[in-house]
């Protein structure tokens, strides 16, 4: 069962649709209780990270995360903010992150952004992602194949060991982390056509 997370924030319907026409059994959950059968769990994720904390916190799930996680190792994917819930901090906000993937989530660097032809805030639009294909995550993706992304902030890992996948925006950043059964994106599978439908089908086989 992949369980996705409902705390408030994040595309739901559209995960469910796309798992849905895959065939792959999945569900909504909002307690701890119904969390307790998830064999795969997604944390989807917008907006912005304090606030996304604040209302993870209080959902009550974070302590059954946690156990599920790091305690049982059930594999999750954390999906833009969701993804950047797993790092220790953010310059977006004050409160901790999980800390799950130990790193910073940092906002693009303006002079960077001015420097490479004035890029605007939020990135949003389509870009094609390096990825580690050692990574069954991104089996069958084609090289050449564009995410969806709307953001503002990155993840910074502290150890570059974790980072799976990049891309350029002004300056060349993290977009896909790991640490064992942990994994993150920043882009939007959900939004992304073929390339995303294959990532999050990737996501059940694991």
């Amino acid at each position: 069962m992949i369980s996705i997370v409902n705390y408030g924030v994040g595309n739901l319907k559209a995960f469910i649709n796309i798992y849905k026409k895959l065939g792959v059994d999945c569900a909504v959950v909002s307690t701890v209780q119904e969390l307790q059968a998830a064999t795969k769990i997604i944390l989807p994720g917008v907006g912005a990270f304090d606030h996304a904390m604040s209302l993870l916190l209080k959902s009550g799930m974070r302590g059954a995360l946690d156990d599920l996680v790091l305690g049982q190792n059930v594999p999750v994917l954390g999906v833009c903010v969701g993804m950047q819930l797993m790092a220790s901090s953010s310059e977006e906000g004050e409160l901790e992150g999980l800390n799950w993937i130990p790193g910073r989530v940092k906002k693009f660097d303006k002079v960077k952004l001015n420097n490479s032809g004035g890029l605007p805030l939020p990135h949003m639009g389509w870009n094609s992602l390096t990825l580690d294909y050692e990574f069954p995550l991104f089996a069958d993706i084609d090289p050449c194949a564009r995410f969806y992304f709307l953001h503002s902030y990155y993840y910074e890992c502290d150890n570059e060991a974790n980072v799976i996948a990049n891309t350029e925006y002004g300056e060349r950043f993290s977009v896909g982390v790991n640490n064992g059964n942990v994994y993150g994106i920043q882009c939007h599978p959900e939004k992304s056509h073929q390339a995303g439908v294959t990532l999050l089908k990737n996501f059940a086989r694991l």
